[in-house]
C-alpha cells in the first residue's frame, strides 16, 4: 500500500539527507518533517509524494501506521505553508487579573493565582504569540509547533492543591482557524 499527495502549485517539496527529511515550504514560510527511514520510503516523482511502507513482514503493520502517519503530517505541512494555522486562546481570571509578556522565545505570564513570580511558557520553532487584551492568537506555519505552544500556555493554569471548580482561572483554547 502506497499514499501519494499532490504537491499544489505554489508550495515546494525537497528531500534531505538521503530521504531522512522532508522540507515542505510555501509563501508563508517552510518546515521540515522527519522519515522514520526503517518503516517507510519517501519519493518525489513529478509533482507527488509518494510513500510506500519498507519490505519485511515482521515490520509490516507498524510501517502502515507510519506512512499513514507521514502523509497525515505532510498534509497539514501543506496546509500550513499555505494558509497558515491559526490558534485563538482566551484567558479567564476572576481571582487575580492576569497580565502578559512576550519575551524572546518565552510568554510570561504575571500575577497568575496572585503569585510573586511570573509562569512562563516556551513558544516553539517560529511560532507568533500576539495578545489583544484577553484574547491570544497563536500563529505559524508548522502545526506541531503551534500546538505545542497552545498546549505549554495551556498547562501554565493548572494548580494541583485547589479544586478546579472554584478556580477556573487560566488560558483556554476557544477555536482554530
Amino acid at each position: 500500500m502506497t499514499t501519494e499527495i499532490e504537491i499544489p502549485e505554489g508550495v515546494k517539496v525537497e528531500l534531505l539527507d538521503n530521504g531522512e527529511r522532508i522540507k515542505v515550504s510555501g509563501k508563508l514560510g517552510s518546515t521540515t518533517k522527519k522519515v522514520n527511514t526503517l518503516l517507510v520510503e519517501a519519493k518525489i516523482e513529478g509533482n507527488r509524494i509518494v510513500i510506500a511502507p519498507v519490505e519485511g513482514k515482521e515490520k509490516a503493520k507498524r510501517a502502515i501506521l507510519a506512512e499513514t502517519a507521514l502523509s497525515n503530517e505532510i498534509k497539514r505541512a501543506i496546509h500550513g505553508v499555505q494558509e497558515g494555522i491559526t490558534k485563538h486562546m482566551k484567558v479567564i481570571y476572576s481571582h487575580f487579573p492576569m497580565s502578559f509578556e512576550v519575551k524572546n522565545n518565552e510568554v510570561l505570564v504575571k500575577n497568575m493565582f496572585g503569585e510573586r513570580l511570573p509562569r512562563v511558557a516556551k513558544i516553539v520553532g517560529d511560532t507568533k504569540v500576539e495578545i489583544k487584551g484577553q484574547d491570544v492568537y497563536v500563529r505559524g506555519v508548522d502545526p506541531y509547533d503551534v500546538g505545542q505552544t497552545v498546549a505549554n500556555l495551556f498547562k501554565l493554569s493548572f494548580l494541583k492543591d485547589k479544586d478546579s471548580r472554584v478556580f477556573q482561572d487560566g488560558i483556554y483554547l476557544l477555536k482554530e482557524e
